[in-house]
């Protein structure tokens, strides 16, 4: 699903005139705890192509996962995102991010949609 969903978004950024656009590396480390436990982190090692054009900004990445949970040994899996965003005003933007990564049973997938007002 991951891929189909990178595929669109690049097809997306390929087809319309190019105002800003490239590729990029984002490396980012996400870590949990519940409560005071420390729970594990994942940190993702993305290879992305972003383009904007007017108030659209929309983006693709994806690459190796490496997951660390508290206790146990680490894997590597693989990760990927796919998002959005677009300005309702000079100060109103609103975004969108679909994400997901490979499991030994189970793929897990997430999203996320919200505002972002810049004083």
């Amino acid at each position: 699903m991951i891929k189909s969903l990178s595929c669109a978004a690049a097809a997306l950024a390929f087809g319309a005139s190019a105002a800003v656009a490239g590729p990029f590396v984002n490396v980012e480390a996400n870590a949990g705890w519940a409560g005071s436990d420390y729970t594990g982190n994942v940190t993702d090692l993305h290879l992305g192509y972003e383009h904007s054009e007017g108030p659209y900004s929309v983006y693709a990445q994806g690459g190796p996962a490496f997951v660390s949970m508290d206790g146990m040994d680490s894997e590597m899996e693989f990760s990927g995102k796919l998002g959005g965003s677009v300005a309702a005003s000079d100060k109103v933007s609103v975004y969108a991010e679909l994400a997901g990564i490979t499991g030994d049973l189970n793929n897990s997938y997430g999203g996320k949609l919200g505002a972002k007002y810049a004083f």
